[in-house]
């Protein structure tokens, strides 16, 4: 556990490319299909990946600055003496207005009170609650760069979609042979409930997602499409989407007071989204597409990523229930 703690900033992007691999070999096999070469196969697959995402974070850059920067603009007119701070002084309990417009004063917060600024306290935020993902994203062992560690996960996605089926039919065979019997059968236990979380989690995630993003849209909340991909995301962590519902709250209630709405409603309608997909998630997509896969309780769920998120970080939430 010691050596995985201090060579976590090197594995990290192993493992990253381990699992966009995982998730994209099915895909390169349908393209193998029409591409016979498993390189070019591989290398077409990664490259119409990169593109959609790159064509999605061009379409939603814009969308997302532009709301970022209205925030900014709602914000700094509830420390001045307009209409606005007058509503929120009257619709705000008295220990929480002081509170926060002591805050907005602040200099440093002024300075985030921008597109840039709020781009950049997100950057500071990562780096402090993902310490792990950060050390991917700006370089490995944080010495590389940030395209350096980019091209070090892209590397070893394209050598293990190359490699896949061969090292699954042929991965026995690197095991110690006094070890081999006792290790093969922990590995196909472990692949197996792998395969189990990991791809009816990502199609529940992707699910809900989308319901977010659309409930979001429907109640006109800012930033509507971001917060239901990060609430998507957060799902393939179990219990980590409850963390969801405080930036969602904050951003109901700037929209609130800008508007004249009530404060109350504002919060209540989005704990509403809330609910509801909440209920199609339990009653509807779980039981549909996970079943019973992982057969725990919730109270192993919860001391299974206690204990592997204190051992492994980032990667033991990510690991928890298939390691259970």
């Amino acid at each position: 556990v010691l050596l995985l703690d201090h060579l976590s900033d090197v594995l990290l992007p192993f493992f990253t490319g381990l699992v966009v691999a995982y998730f994209l070999h099915p895909v390169t096999d349908r393209v193998q299909r029409l591409i016979k070469p498993r390189v070019l196969a591989a290398l077409f697959t990664l490259s119409i990946i990169i593109l959609a995402i790159f064509l999605v974070a061009w379409l939603m850059v814009p969308i997302v600055g532009n709301e970022l920067a209205d925030m900014g603009r709602t914000v700094s007119k509830m420390v001045t003496d307009t209409e606005l701070a007058q509503a929120a002084k009257e619709r705000l309990p008295k220990n929480v207005w002081e509170e926060l417009n002591e805050l907005f004063k602040r200099d440093d917060v002024k300075r985030y009170l921008t597109s840039d600024g709020a781009v950049q306290m997100a950057k500071d935020t990562a780096k402090k609650l993902l310490p792990g993902v950060w050390g991917v994203l700006s370089g490995a062992a944080n010495v590389l760069t940030f395209i350096t560690g980019l091209l070090v996960i892209i590397i070893y996605v394209v050598f293990l979609l190359i490699d896949y089926d061969n090292v699954a039919a042929r991965w026995r065979d690197y095991l110690p042979p006094s070890m081999r019997d006792h290790l093969s059968g922990f590995v196909e236990e472990f692949i197996q409930a792998t395969n189990r979380y990991f791809r009816s989690q990502a199609l529940v995630a992707g699910c809900v997602a989308v319901l977010f993003a659309i409930g979001f849209s429907i109640i006109g909340l800012p930033l509507a499409i971001l917060m239901g991909i990060f609430i998507g995301l957060l799902n393939m962590v179990p219990y980590l989407p409850i963390l969801g519902i405080i930036p969602c709250l904050i951003l109901a209630g700037l929209k609130a007071l800008e508007q004249g709405d009530s404060f109350l409603g504002g919060l209540g309608i989005v704990m509403l989204v809330f609910g509801v997909v909440q209920v199609i998630q339990e009653t509807v997509l779980v039981p549909r597409i996970q079943g019973k896969a992982m057969g725990l309780s919730p109270a192993i769920i919860l001391l299974s990523l206690s204990v592997w998120g204190k051992l492994l970080g980032f990667l033991g939430l990510i690991l928890a229930l298939p390691l259970t």
